[in-house]
């Protein structure tokens, strides 16, 4: 077990107890003293550690677990979660060049389809497709979770596509079954419409029940939210998508080119020399 040093902690300053040892478990944590899954001291341990009381320790954990830091196992104790997951715009990189999957998320991440069927779409997805409130649509669900074992794989992805029973009707997109390709190039080959844009809305809120539950996490600590909406060259939607993860472990990163400046013109024509 690693020693937990008291060094920094100074009653005499403002910040509070708590929000120190944060700031110390934070750094040790960063610099790999406890590796991810590695177990913490019990909070009575680090409550003689710290020379402080056992509910300074418990608002430190409750801290770094809305930071998605930590993870608590009733019965077991506090783990080490990991660092950010970094995500590389998804949805866009599969549409890239290549058109399929990456290996090397491939090699972290492994998607679980756990059910298929028709229910009552929610509100955000009936006006993404312009139907009606409550129209039931046909709804793959899914679970993104790590390969990593060190004590148990981690879900990092509460997932969900939507789609119009009119568009799939009979096909492999309403059974329970996995592809060995990407969804949407099976939708492509079910509906003959390929999917030519795309519209992502991404937002913060709090987390439903389930959300809260699947993810391991706080249901007062906020998740991101993303929203995808995929149209086909006459701007239908085909595919409406769902995507939710732990917001304080999660980092959404872009990469794009930056247009060069257009030169200028010799002359401007609006002006008239006389």
């Amino acid at each position: 077990m690693t020693e937990v040093s008291t060094s920094g902690i100074n009653p005499g300053v403002a910040e509070y107890p708590h929000r120190q040892i944060a700031d110390t478990l934070r750094a040790r944590i960063r610099r790999g003293d406890w590796a991810a899954g590695e177990r913490l001291p019990s909070i009575p341990a680090m409550a003689t550690m710290f020379g402080v009381a056992k509910q300074t320790i418990q608002r430190t954990v409750d801290q770094l677990r809305v930071e998605g830091l930590l993870i608590t196992k009733p019965g077991s104790g506090t783990y080490v979660r990991g660092t950010r997951r970094r995500l590389n715009r998804l949805a866009r990189g599969r549409y890239g060049a290549h058109r399929g999957y990456h290996a090397d998320l491939a090699a972290r991440y492994r998607q679980q389809l756990v059910s298929v069927g028709r229910e009552a779409a929610p509100a955000e997805v009936t006006d993404a497709f312009g139907v009606p409130d409550g129209t039931i649509l046909v709804v793959r669900r899914y679970l993104v979770r790590t390969l990593d074992t060190t004590v148990s794989q981690v879900t990092v992805e509460v997932g969900a596509s939507w789609f119009l029973p009119s568009d799939v009707d009979g096909s492999g997109i309403e059974r329970a079954e996995a592809f060995g390709r990407p969804l949407y190039q099976e939708v492509e080959e079910v509906t003959g419409r390929r999917y030519a844009t795309a519209t992502d809305v991404l937002s913060a809120r709090l987390p439903t029940r389930d959300e809260s539950e699947l993810l391991a996490m706080r249901p007062d600590t906020p998740v991101l939210h993303l929203l995808h909406i995929a149209y086909d060259d006459k701007h239908r939607p085909i595919e409406v998508a769902q995507s939710t993860w732990p917001g304080p472990m999660t980092t959404l990163t872009e990469d794009y080119q930056i247009p060069a400046p257009r030169p200028e013109p010799d002359d401007d024509p609006g002006l008239v020399l006389g």
